[in-house]
């Protein structure tokens, strides 16, 4: 089978650019495939956990950590479904996986995020950008503006951007602080 075609090996800069400038915490990989951004941010300090459906990645990623030399919690699981994952994340990042969720699968994991990410943590997410309304992968304006609903968007960058899939774009957003 080989590796999938969106398996690079190496962390993408923005990733990077975001670990240079704030200091380690604790953080989820959504879709974390064969880890590695997990692996990247375990190495910079972070309490990295990653979650990911398919058994042979979540493998994978483990021996990619072993090999690497650091400790992080590699589960099988379903995105949607986080409940009993408990909460604190500082930053949950999403690399290509909330595009290719069903829209019921979205308000799932919207409820998720709601759980999981602390007041004043950061979401990153990359997806690609929904080419009409009738695709049924990428993400709309009405995912950001339901994502908006309880999250603060501090950014959106390399707008409509082309990736080798298709146009695509960062978003970062900031969960509210508690008052």
């Amino acid at each position: 089978m080989g590796s999938p075609p969106w398996e690079s090996g190496i962390s993408p800069p923005e990733l990077m650019a975001f670990i240079e400038n704030t200091p380690p915490g604790k953080v989820i990989d959504l879709g974390c495939g064969t880890g590695t951004n997990v692996i990247t941010l375990a190495q910079q300090g972070w309490q990295a956990t990653g979650i990911d459906f398919v058994s042979k990645a979540i493998r994978t990623a483990k021996r990619k950590a072993k090999k690497a030399g650091v400790t992080v919690e590699l589960r099988v699981g379903d995105v949607t479904r986080l409940e009993n994952l408990g909460g604190g994340y500082d930053l949950v990042l999403d690399i290509g996986c909330f595009h290719g969720l069903s829209p019921r699968q979205r308000l799932d994991y919207h409820k998720n995020l709601s759980i999981i990410l602390n007041p004043g943590g950061t979401y990153m997410l990359y997806a690609f950008l929904k080419e009409n309304e009738q695709s049924r992968r990428g993400i709309s304006d009405m995912d950001v503006e339901q994502l908006s609903q309880f999250l603060l968007l501090k950014n959106r960058e390399n707008d409509d951007g082309e990736d080798t899939f298709g146009p695509s774009s960062w978003f970062w957003f900031k969960r509210p602080p508690a008052s």
